[in-house]
């Protein structure tokens, strides 16, 4: 027994959907238009030397970053040196007039380090990301320098 249902999307004929004549008046129309014309090779020099800046600033915030964590870590290693120091002062024998002298001495001096310290690792942390962003500002000058020689290349396509 053959089947008399038909599927419509088999019998398409897309010339009768479309007509084909518009289709060639647009491929004249974009055909007629000039278009400028670049230079591809400049545009991805570009590029290339844009995402070097992008490393290059990585790198130095990379090295900062590992700058401050070493100085860190050593600040940490001589407050512990320093608090073994601090506890052997404490736990001497004395009166507690001399106690107390001893301790606010002791509690004076270590928020002097303390700050110290914090103001160094923050000039470090400063220093760092002012060479990044100072490579990243450069670069972004040059690509303003580049676009605007590449625009004054520009030539309308000849056709």
């Amino acid at each position: 027994m053959t089947s008399t249902i038909k599927n419509p999307f088999l019998d398409f004929d897309p010339t009768k959907f479309w007509d084909m004549s518009r289709f060639t008046d647009m491929q004249k129309m974009f055909g007629d238009m000039k278009l400028p014309t670049g230079d591809f090779d400049s545009v991805l020099a570009s590029q290339r030397r844009n995402v070097e800046a992008v490393v290059a600033a990585n790198q130095l915030a990379l090295e900062g970053a590992q700058a401050v964590a070493r100085r860190h870590a050593e600040i940490v290693r001589q407050t512990i040196e320093e608090t073994s120091s601090v506890v052997t002062q404490l736990i001497t024998p004395g009166t507690p007039e001399d106690k107390v002298a001893k301790q606010a001495e002791l509690i004076k001096s270590a928020f002097e380090h303390a700050s110290a310290n914090m103001k160094e690792l923050g000039e470090m942390i400063a220093k760092s990301n002012t060479e990044a962003v100072e490579v990243l500002t450069k670069r972004l000058q040059e690509n303003f320098d580049e676009v605007q020689t590449m625009l004054g290349k520009l030539t309308p396509k000849k056709g």
